[in-house]
């Protein structure tokens, strides 16, 4: 895609990567866009750069707007791989360029880079930026997501490019959210947000409510979000609202089943699991994980208020599958969900005791006990199913009634 002007002599100059489908382990189906901006000001500034496999598709756009060492100015708003590694090629043709990023973004940039011969300047939150006709003010976002993190906001045109926080996995021709909807639905991208929230920036929830109040406190009006993946806003305010919800533990009184089966045996209690809630009138989504990325069954799991996790049991633990997914949960550290879970064994369980064992350690509320069964569920442990999935649906809506 060619560059494009965003807001008076503000261009993306980004790359779309129609192909990705696995971002550090993250699985992204849509593709993705490494999004950076040049302002074509008295003072060139480029804000971040792109993954070196994309390197002259930025250089490219650059071209298209200027000689790449007329570049005065490059802002460094997150050093991850995905943003910062074209930064040698560029500053190869604007060596003389003055990189402006945080403390820590200078200490890892270090650790990329030989940065001995380049002009660094470290910057903190409140610190300014002129370019000429355009104002640049910094905001340092640590742990959103990484500890280099931060943002850029552009006076004069109410801009904010705020690197990951507020991004999108998604590969598309359209760079607003106004023009988005003519290929895909706004429910497309919204459900792209929560999915990228889900995965990465779950374990940072107070974080991101006291970071907003941040911003508000500044004062700073905002008219348009341009972040480093996806889509930009034209509507900042439906995605800052979204990212408060998200922030706040909302959620859906729904319940998926996310489970793994080796004989059938776990997979023939969901249907009965499925009515027992439905019985109790939640709704519900069955999710097998060898079928499904762990990032989908991370994201359906995060908008909804309960889960319950199925497993058999394999040398006395939880088949592998099942283990490799709370252990991932864990790192995201979730809040406010219920959890249960169910599964079947042979001649000795242990899968059902290993997940509530888990289920302690995120130190998230648990529907106890369990339930499991030996080899194929009896009509009456088919029964026991439903009573289960009815039973946890009344808690769920309990729980979900605090909020």
């Amino acid at each position: 895609m060619n560059a494009m002007e965003i807001k008076k002599d503000i261009h993306w100059v980004g790359a779309i990567d129609w192909a990705v489908r696995d971002f550090h382990g993250y699985e992204t189906p849509r593709g993705t866009t490494y999004n950076n901006y040049l302002i074509m000001d008295k003072e060139i500034t480029l804000l971040d750069t792109v993954k070196h496999d994309f390197a002259e598709v930025t250089l490219r756009n650059i071209r298209s707007l200027t000689d790449p060492s007329k570049i005065k100015n490059v802002v460094i708003n997150h050093i991850e791989n995905d943003h910062s590694t074209s930064l040698g090629k560029i500053m190869e043709l604007c060596p003389k360029a003055t990189i402006y990023l945080t403390e820590k973004g200078k200490k890892g940039l270090d650790k990329f880079f030989n940065t001995s011969a380049w002009d660094i300047k470290i910057v903190k939150t409140g610190d300014t930026l002129s370019t000429g006709s355009k104002t640049l003010m910094f905001i340092e976002t640590p742990m959103l997501h990484w500890p280099d993190s931060m943002m850029t906001y552009i006076k004069e045109d109410r801009l904010l490019i705020s690197q990951d926080a507020f991004g999108q996995h998604i590969a598309s021709t359209s760079r607003f959210d106004s023009g988005f909807a003519t290929c895909e639905s706004m429910t497309t991208l919204d459900d792209a947000v929560v999915d990228y929230y889900a995965n990465i920036l779950m374990p940072f929830g107070q974080l991101i409510k006291t970071k907003i109040a941040e911003i508000q406190k500044l004062g700073i009006e905002i008219d348009m979000i341009a972040p480093d993946h996806g889509i930009i806003w034209s509507d900042p305010a439906k995605v800052i609202q979204m990212y408060l919800d998200m922030a706040n533990g909302k959620a859906k009184l729904c319940v998926p089943i996310i489970y793994d089966t080796m004989w059938h045996s776990t997979e023939d209690m969901i249907p009965h699991i499925v009515q027992g809630l439905a019985d109790a009138g939640v709704d519900s989504k069955v999710i097998k994980l060898r079928a499904t990325p762990y990032s989908i069954a991370i994201k359906e799991l995060w908008k909804s208020r309960g889960a319950i996790i199925g497993s058999p049991t394999l040398n006395n633990l939880m088949y592998p599958t099942v283990a490799q997914f709370l252990h991932i949960l864990k790192g995201l550290r979730p809040k406010d969900r219920i959890m249960a879970a169910f599964g079947s064994y042979g001649w000795g369980g242990g899968a059902v005791k290993g997940a509530y064992e888990e289920f302690a350690k995120m130190k998230l509320e648990a529907f106890e006990p369990g339930l499991e069964v030996m080899y194929k569920p009896s009509a009456q442990e088919e029964e026991k199913s439903r009573e289960f999935g009815r039973q946890f649906g009344e808690k769920v809506k309990e729980y979900h009634s605090r909020y």
